[in-house]
């Protein structure tokens, strides 16, 4: 008998996005693609030029999205991602979101 947590229970990330990502309409790209997967949480701009994004939801909507991530828009040139796992806000995001600049 298992007591870890189900394979299906929400998580979140941190993501990094590195490159061409500002100015293209990437954060519009990923606020309307974490609305059609499912997935809770934010995307903002990074004043060092990267786009910054919290996502919460099942593990098959985030690796959905994180595909997603990978390539962007059509105008964007991504270069590196970085993902790192976090412990889930409480209370957890709902619904999603753009932020401003950080």
């Amino acid at each position: 008998m298992s007591t870890g947590t189900p394979p299906d229970a929400p998580q979140t990330r941190l993501v990094r996005v590195r490159g061409r990502v500002q100015g293209v309409g990437f954060r519009d790209g990923c606020l309307h693609g974490a609305r059609r997967f499912g997935v809770a949480g934010w995307v903002r701009n990074r004043l060092d030029g990267s786009v910054e994004a919290l996502l919460h939801g099942p593990p098959d909507r985030l690796e959905a999205l994180l595909q997603w991530l990978r390539q962007g828009v059509p105008a964007a040139r991504v270069d590196t991602i970085e993902v790192a796992g976090l412990d889930t806000p409480d209370p957890p995001p709902s619904g999603f979101e753009r932020r401003p600049t950080a």
